[in-house]
């Protein structure tokens, strides 16, 4: 498919970065070679634009699917805000605001099309059959992992985008997701019918995230101290319940915190007005059930707490992800109680599905090991996702409060002995109860005859637990599935029990706090008045133009500005996320707001430290031949005409001209065969004149008989 632009281009010019992160590049260029992707990117690492970039650099439109309708307004907010044609057809808008959206998109005037799930493929595949009468050249599906059972966040009304290639089979399809294990990713490319697609990864390492767990009893106190500590900081406080969300939010006000509830059991007009205050920085804290947060673009949310247990870490790692998605510090902060683990085992039973239920016991285990794990949390959160990394984070509550070691061959013999007595057929609580000689109802009389019953009494079950808990960690015991877990013997208990090999773990409630070795993120050095200053400007230009402030510019940009002091024009180019669009916009508004700052308080510019823009050599993407082209190729050379292809194959005369440009590109197939020379020469003089940015331009000046394939074909012979 021939291009308009090229990724480095789009990347600079519309979104103000001067260079991919991490795997951005390879997949994009997957993509615009006529590819499918399957890519697991962080939150905040980037995942919408490997799908923008795209759409910008490819002639037609690209189809958005998204499940919720605040992130389709954020995002659409955001990409008009950069100068791109962009919008969304949902349930907000009136039946004349969307056709006037579907008009758009038959005039060939959006690049962006946001649509939810059901509205896409449901009433009879309507909307479907329109878009196969337009050019699509992509098709994305963002919080892919909604289509899968065995994801966290299943939702059935995704299961329909299952037909998606059956409608578009030579349309590329990329699904994005921040959180997916490896049941869920197959499941995803399953439903989606990808075929050979590739599999992305990123790190899902966010290294300016501290994540910190804490006890549950009494911890509102410790929650007020915190938020005193944090009153100009947005952050999200997760709840189980809607009345838990309710109550804590009128706590907090009460204690004169800006703060609201927000979970699906209030009206929607209610959500929306809440939603919208905590974007704009009107409200502080949102007090939220799960149904708060799922693709909100917000990129200045410094704090995540969650005074409930979340059910799985795939939840947990997406919710606490919602926090410094501008790069800077911030907090994941997890009140955890055993009460919570309990209510969760309950929920977790699926009628009728015993291989879900013990799918859902398993992710909450999983889940309540990260919890009471004495290592490092990140490091155990990235192993869950498959992902290799240091012992030591130096950025999560037991990497900075490391736990002193000590010989507990004794008590691990104790334990896995009184496993084994038990025949591994019993739960933790009954294993400590055997072990401390628990003479209470409960407890078999055949168990209180075995040689390891009261051979713990010295300990209390406070300790038994921490150690419990400690060898499952460390692999001497596993626990079954189910709502009732038992513990069983491992490979490594056999080597205590039989060799007398040592254990060494953390001693119970014995902490010393050591200095981090290395600094793993550090706060900018920037001008705190002049930040406030940008931030002020920032929130008149949102007020004006009536969207959240950080659409404007993200706290990262304002930090850059406030950090290094361009006092040129020229400078502003090097500000990461100030886009031609942005700075021809905003840059003269904002630039005399740091050259004010710095005559006042008489300071040079910093610009030198930021170093040079690198340039980056711009190279044109090579198209690969696929099956989908190759067939169209076939059924021509065997005589049938474009319009006929396109018949055989239920595909768009312009797909067809799309597979045959591919050859005539090649030299395989002659241009003179598809477009007379009087017309070539009119094409070739209207793209002299309007450039190949827009095929529409192209077409609206030239004569109507030159149709979108014969400009398509001609486009494919001259260089990039």
């Amino acid at each position: 498919m021939q291009l308009i632009a090229s990724p480095e281009q789009v990347l600079a010019k519309v979104f103000g970065y001067n260079s991919f992160r991490n795997n951005q590049e390879a997949i994009i260029n997957q993509v615009l070679e006529g590819g499918d992707a399957m890519v697991l990117m962080p939150t905040g690492g980037g995942k919408s634009l490997c799908y923008q970039v795209p759409a910008l650099c490819l002639p037609g439109l690209t189809v958005v699917v998204s499940p919720l309708i605040a992130l389709m307004k954020d995002q659409v907010d955001a990409l008009v805000v950069s100068g791109v044609r962009a919008a969304f057809l949902n349930s907000t808008l009136s039946a004349l605001e969307q056709a006037a959206i579907s008009q758009q998109v038959w005039n060939n005037e959006l690049k962006l099309l946001y649509v939810a799930p059901e509205r896409l493929v449901g009433a009879d595949k309507q909307f479907l059959k329109f878009l196969q009468s337009v050019e699509v050249s992509l098709f994305a599906i963002d919080e892919a992992h909604c289509i899968s059972q065995w994801g966290h966040d299943f939702r059935p009304e995704y299961r329909i985008l299952s037909d998606l290639k059956k409608y578009f089979p030579a349309t590329p399809l990329i699904a994005l997701t921040a959180t997916a294990d490896a049941l869920t990713r197959d499941d995803i490319i399953a439903q989606l019918h990808l075929e050979d697609c590739p599999v992305f990864e990123n790190s899902f390492n966010r290294p300016n995230i501290r994540y910190t767990v804490k006890p549950k009893q009494g911890y509102y106190r410790e929650l007020v101290a915190y938020l005193q500590e944090h009153q100009e900081d947005a952050g999200i406080i997760y709840c189980l319940s809607r009345a838990a969300t309710e109550k804590l939010a009128q706590d907090l006000c009460d204690d004169g915190f800006e703060a609201a509830a927000y979970h699906a059991g209030l009206e929607r007009e209610t959500r929306e007005k809440r939603q919208e205050q905590f974007l704009r920085d009107e409200i502080k804290i949102m007090v939220a059930t799960i149904a708060f947060g799922m693709g909100i673009n917000k990129s200045n949310v410094r704090f995540v707490v969650h005074a409930d247990l979340p059910k799985n870490l795939e939840g947990y790692y997406q919710e606490t992800g919602r926090a410094g998605r501008d790069g800077l510090d911030s907090e994941a902060i997890l009140f955890y109680g055993q009460g919570d683990v309990m209510k969760l085992r309950s929920f977790a039973q699926v009628e009728g599905n015993e291989e879900q239920t013990a799918i859902l016991m398993q992710k909450l285990a999983l889940m309540v090991q990260f919890c009471e794990t004495r290592r490092c949390r990140r490091k155990y959160l990235l192993n869950y996702f498959g992902e290799k990394t240091v012992e030591h984070c130096n950025n999560c509550d037991t990497c900075l409060n490391k736990a002193v070691l000590v010989d507990a061959t004794v008590a691990a013999q104790k334990l896995l002995s009184a496993v084994a007595r038990l025949n591994e057929r019993f739960g933790g609580n009954y294993v400590i109860e055997v072990l401390r000689g628990s003479m209470a109802e409960k407890i078999r009389s055949e168990h209180k005859a075995l040689s390891v019953f009261g051979k713990g009494k010295d300990l209390s079950k406070e300790i038994w637990q921490h150690y419990l808990r400690e060898l499952v960690q460390d692999g001497y015991l596993q626990q079954s599935s189910g709502e009732y877990p038992i513990l069983q013997l491992t490979q490594k208990s056999k080597a205590v029990l039989y060799n007398g090999e040592q254990v060494m773990l953390p001693a119970p409630n014995q902490f010393v706090l050591v200095k981090e070795p290395v600094k793993v993120y550090e706060k900018a050095s920037h001008e705190k008045e002049l930040f406030e200053d940008l931030k002020k400007l920032r929130t008149r230009f949102a007020q004006e133009e009536n969207v959240p402030p950080y659409i404007i510019l993200s706290d990262s940009t304002l930090m850059e500005l406030a950090t290094y002091l361009p006092l040129k024009h020229s400078d502003l180019q090097h500000i990461s996320g100030l886009g031609a669009f942005k700075i021809e916009k905003y840059g003269n508004a904002f630039l005399e707001t740091v050259q004010d700052y710095c005559i006042a308080a008489q300071m040079p510019t910093r610009m030198h430290l930021k170093g040079p823009l690198k340039e980056k050599k711009i190279k044109p993407v090579k198209e690969k031949e696929t099956d989908t082209k190759k067939l169209s190729y076939e059924y021509y050379q065997k005589g049938l005409s474009m319009e006929e292809i396109a018949e055989a194959r239920s595909l768009s005369t312009n797909t067809i001209a799309d597979h045959l440009s591919f050859y005539i590109n090649r030299g395989s197939l002659n241009l003179d065969a598809f477009v007379t020379g009087q017309h070539q020469a009119l094409i070739k003089a209207a793209i002299d004149t309007y450039g190949r940015n827009s095929l529409k331009q192209l077409k609206d000046n030239l004569p109507d008989r030159i149709s979108y394939a014969s400009i398509r074909m001609v486009l494919a012979t001259l260089p990039l």
